[in-house]
C-alpha cells in the first residue's frame, strides 16, 4: 500500500477501536434501570403467586374436608342397608335351596341313567362328524392361506419397489432444486461480493467462496503432494507412522490442567520437531495426521462431553503458535471434516478446478460420512464447531492466522445472518446455540451494543420469524435451544 492507503486503513482502525472502548454513562444508567425494574417486577409476580397458591390450597382443603365427611355419612348408611338386605336373602336362600335340593335329587336319579346313555351314542356321533369336519376345514384354510401369502408378498414387493422408485425420484428432484437454488443464491451473492472486491482487499477481507477455495486448495495439495509421496516410499511412510502413533496416545491423554496441557504440547512439538529435523514431506503429512486426530477427538469426546472442548482449543492454541505451517493445515482438514460450516458457507456444486462434483463426492465434500443419520452428523458437527469456537476466544502465545482470531467469532455470525439458505437449516441454528455457549458472553463485553443488535435479530429469527420464515426451518429444539442461549447470554 501507498503511505496514504497505510494511513487510511490505521485510521480507520483506529476510530473502530474509540468506538468500540467508548463507555456511555446515559446507556449504562438505563441498563441498570431496566434491570432493576425487572427483579422488582419478578419478585412482586413471585409474592402475588405464593400468596394465591396459598388461598387456592386452603380452598381446596376445606373443600376435601366437606366432601369426605358426606362419604363417610353417605357409606355408613348403606352399609347399614346392605348388611339388612344381604340377612333377608341368606335367610331366603337357604329355604328355597333345601327344597330345591330334595326335588333335584329325586328327579336327579330317574333321568340320569337314561341321559348318560343317550349321550355316549351322541358324543361318539359328534365327535366322528366334529374330526371329519375340522380335517376338511384344515385343509381348506391351509390352501387359502397359501395363496393369500403369496398375494401379499407379491404385492408388498410391487409396493416396496414403487414406494423406492418414487421416493429415490423425490429425493433426486428435491437435491436437483436445492442444488439449484443454492447456485443461484450463491451466484446473486458473488457478484454481490465482486463489487466490494476492492474495498475487502485494502481492509485484508475474504468471501467465504474465497475460504472455502483455500481450504480446498491447501487439501488438494497436501494430498496430490506430502500424502502421496509419504505413502508411495516404504521409508517415510515408516517414519510417519511411527510419529502418528505417538501423537495420537498424547491427545487422548488430556485433561483440563494447564501443566498437563503444556507438557502435552511439548511432547508432540518435539515429536514434530526432532534433532533431526524430519523430511518436508513427513513435516506436512504428519501435520495432516495431528489435524485429523485432533478433530476426531472433538467428534467423539466432546460430543459426549462439551467441556472437554477446553483442554483441546488450548492444545491447538499452543501447536499453532510453535508449529509452521499447521494453521493452514489444520484449516483444511477442519473444512473437510465440518464441510465448510466452520466458514460458513454451503459447499459448491463444483470443485476448486471447476469439475461438478458426482453424488458421493458432493455428499462427502458437504463432510457427510458413509451411513450417518442427520442427528449422528449434527451431533459430529456441533463437537468439531465447539472446539473451533473455544480456539477463537483462546489467548494464543503470538498472532494466529485471521481464521483463529477472535474477529472470526463476529465474521461467523455476520456470514450466517446473510445465507437465508443457512438460516433455514437446523445444523446451522445448532451451531449458533453452541458458538453462543462458548463464547456469548465474552463477544457482549468485546462488541457491546452491536453484539446485542445481533442477537436481538436472531431471537427475532426464532421466536416470530424474519421475513416470513423462522430461523432454524421446523426444528423446534434447535430454535429453543438457541432462543435459551440468547437469553443467557442477554442476562449476564
Amino acid at each position: 500500500m501507498t503511505s496514504s492507503q497505510r494511513h487510511y486503513v490505521e485510521d480507520t482502525v483506529a476510530a473502530i477501536r474509540l468506538r468500540t472502548r467508548h463507555h456511555d454513562p446515559y446507556e449504562e444508567w438505563e441498563r441498570k434501570t431496566r434491570k432493576d425494574a425487572f427483579h422488582n417486577a419478578r419478585r412482586e409476580l413471585a409474592l402475588a403467586r405464593e400468596k394465591q397458591n396459598t388461598e387456592r390450597s386452603e380452598a381446596r382443603v376445606q373443600e376435601i374436608e366437606a366432601q369426605t365427611a358426606k362419604l363417610a355419612q353417605e357409606m355408613s348408611q348403606m352399609a347399614v342397608s346392605v348388611a339388612e338386605i344381604h340377612a333377608k336373602a341368606k335367610t331366603l336362600g337357604e329355604r328355597l335351596a333345601a327344597t330345591r335340593r330334595e326335588k333335584d335329587n329325586s328327579r336327579k336319579q330317574r333321568i340320569e341313567a337314561v341321559i348318560r346313555a343317550e349321550e355316549e351314542k351322541a358324543r361318539q356321533r359328534l365327535e366322528e362328524q366334529r374330526k371329519a369336519r375340522e380335517e376338511e376345514e384344515r385343509k381348506r384354510k391351509e390352501a387359502e392361506l397359501r395363496a393369500r401369502l403369496e398375494e401379499q408378498k407379491r404385492l408388498q414387493e410391487v409396493e416396496k419397489k414403487r414406494k423406492e422408485e418414487e421416493e429415490e425420484r423425490l429425493k433426486r428432484q428435491k437435491e436437483e432444486e436445492e442444488k439449484k437454488e443454492l447456485e443461484k443464491l450463491e451466484e446473486a451473492r458473488a457478484a454481490e461480493l465482486n463489487k466490494q472486491s476492492e474495498e475487502r482487499k485494502t481492509l485484508g477481507m475474504t468471501t467465504p467462496a474465497e475460504d472455502w477455495q483455500t481450504a480446498r486448495q491447501t487439501l488438494t495439495e497436501l494430498k496430490a503432494g506430502p500424502m502421496r509421496t509419504v505413502k508411495g516410499d516404504r521409508d517415510l511412510k515408516k517414519i510417519w507412522s511411527e510419529s502418528r502413533r505417538k501423537i495420537t496416545p498424547k491427545v487422548g491423554q488430556l485433561t483440563n490442567d494447564k501443566s498437563a496441557i503444556a507438557n502435552i504440547s511439548q511432547q508432540i512439538l518435539n515429536i514434530l520437531q526432532p534433532n533431526p529435523p524430519l523430511p518436508p514431506v513427513v513435516y506436512y503429512a504428519t501435520l495432516s495426521s495431528l489435524s485429523k486426530i485432533i478433530l476426531m477427538q472433538a467428534e467423539t469426546e466432546v460430543t459426549a462431553e462439551k467441556r472437554s472442548a477446553l483442554p483441546l482449543a488450548s492444545l491447538t492454541v499452543n501447536l499453532m503458535s510453535a508449529l509452521p505451517s499447521f494453521e493452514s493445515v489444520f484449516w483444511a482438514k477442519l473444512v473437510q471434516r465440518t464441510g465448510g460450516w466452520c466458514i460458513p458457507t454451503m459447499a459448491p456444486s463444483k470443485d476448486i478446478d471447476g469439475t461438478p462434483f458426482s453424488e458421493a463426492e458432493y455428499k462427502k465434500a458437504r463432510g457427510y460420512q458413509d451411513g450417518e443419520s442427520i442427528s449422528d452428523y449434527v451431533a459430529r458437527i456441533a463437537g468439531i464447531m465447539r472446539v473451533y469456537f473455544a480456539i477463537l476466544h483462546q489467548p494464543a502465545p503470538k498472532a494466529l492466522d485471521r481464521m483463529f482470531q477472535l474477529p472470526r467469532f463476529w465474521a461467523y455470525f455476520a456470514r450466517t445472518v446473510s445465507q437465508p439458505s443457512l438460516l433455514k437449516s437446523a445444523t446451522s441454528t445448532e451451531l449458533l446455540s453452541v458458538a453462543l455457549d462458548v463464547g456469548g458472553v465474552h463477544a457482549k463485553n468485546v462488541w457491546g451494543q452491536q453484539w446485542i443488535k445481533m442477537l436481538a435479530l436472531l431471537y427475532e429469527g426464532v421466536t416470530t420469524g424474519v421475513g416470513g420464515a423462522s430461523i432454524g426451518g421446523t426444528s423446534k429444539a434447535a430454535q429453543v435451544r438457541l432462543q435459551l442461549e440468547i437469553e443467557r447470554v442477554m442476562s449476564s
